[in-house]
C-alpha cells in the first residue's frame, strides 16, 4: 500500500459515519445502515446498536460481517469511480465489564456526541468489528487488498 492509498483510505473512513452492514439472516445475505466510529490504534470499528434490530440478532447468532463505506458521489465522476472500503470481518460484542469498553464508547462518542443517552437505554450495546480483509478501491484501477495489520498501519500514519 502506497502513501496516496492510505491517505485515501484515512480520507473515507474518517470523512463518512454511515456503512452498510452485510450479514447473515436466517443464512440469506441481509444489508441494513450502522453508523460507525474507528476504534483506537485502527482496531476496526465500533457501532452502537440495538438488540431490537436485525442485524443486532444477526451478528449475534453469525458473527462474519461485511462492511462497506462508500465516498459521496460527485458529478465530475462517474459512480464506478467513486472511493469505497468493504471490510470482511467478524463482530464482536462488548460487554460494559470489557477491557475494551471504555475506548470504545469513547471513540463512538467522540464521532456521535448526541448518542450519548442512548447508551442509558438497556437494549443498546456496543460492537467492535474486527477486520480480517479490507478491499479499497481508491477509482478505476486503483484498488488494494490489505491484511488488518496493513490496515491498522495506514490508518496510524501520520498525514502528509
Amino acid at each position: 500500500m502506497n502513501v496516496a492509498q492510505s491517505q485515501a483510505l484515512r480520507q473515507l473512513l474518517q470523512g463518512q459515519r454511515i456503512a452498510s452492514l452485510g450479514t447473515l439472516h436466517g443464512g440469506e445475505p441481509y444489508v441494513s445502515m450502522i453508523p460507525f466510529a474507528l476504534l483506537p490504534s485502527g482496531a476496526g470499528f465500533v457501532a452502537h446498536v440495538s438488540h431490537l434490530a436485525s442485524h443486532t440478532k444477526d451478528m449475534l447468532e453469525s458473527p462474519r460481517v461485511s462492511l462497506m463505506v462508500v465516498a459521496p458521489i460527485t458529478p465530475d465522476k462517474p459512480p464506478q469511480a467513486t472511493a469505497r472500503a468493504t471490510v470482511q470481518g467478524r463482530a464482536e460484542q462488548i460487554a460494559d465489564s470489557d477491557p475494551g469498553y471504555a475506548a470504545a464508547r469513547e471513540a463512538y462518542l467522540a464521532t456521535f456526541p448526541q448518542s450519548v443517552d442512548m447508551f442509558e437505554l438497556a437494549d443498546f450495546s456496543l460492537f467492535a468489528i474486527r477486520p480480517l480483509s479490507i478491499r479499497l478501491i481508491g477509482g478505476f484501477a486503483q484498488a488494494v487488498t490489505l491484511t488488518p495489520g496493513a490496515f491498522a498501519a495506514a490508518l496510524n500514519e501520520a498525514p502528509e
